[in-house]
């Protein structure tokens, strides 16, 4: 086994998770990639070079590695939740054109300044999310 191979099955592991062989492809598969896709184009990938996952199975992953925290949701268009194993703080570019997504460094843009919410609100978390064309479409 590689050794980027032995470093999932051991965060998997840390994690609690079972490491069984579609859960490994998920978490592998979205540590390589920089598209943030949504899970059809997970299970498209998958299937092309094994082992065989459902649906059900990849969506099943997905929730397993969101609820222990190494993956999370990325939401920037309406009825469409697409997948990002990096998890750390930064902001989202969503190209108009071609709908291309891309991070942002979190140290792009100034910390939000809470005070200036209005009284009642307590925010827990806040990203930023860029529109526009990106270089390839421009």
């Amino acid at each position: 086994m590689s050794q980027q191979a032995d470093e999932i099955v051991q965060t998997l592991k840390s994690k609690r998770l079972r490491v069984t062989p579609q859960r490994f492809a998920v978490y592998a598969n979205l540590l390589g990639r920089q598209d943030h896709p949504t899970a059809e184009q997970l299970l498209k990938d998958l299937n092309q070079n094994g082992p065989t996952s459902s649906q059900a199975t990849i969506y099943s992953s997905l929730q397993a590695l969101r609820d222990v925290g190494l993956i999370r949701d990325v939401l920037l268009e309406e009825g469409v939740c697409r997948y990002d194993a990096n998890v750390g703080l930064h902001h989202h570019f969503r190209c108009k054109h071609c709908g291309s997504i891309e991070d942002v460094p979190w140290e792009q843009f100034q910390q939000m300044d809470t005070a200036q919410l209005r009284n009642g609100l307590r925010m827990e978390s806040y990203e930023v999310t860029v529109h526009g064309v990106c270089d390839h479409c421009q």
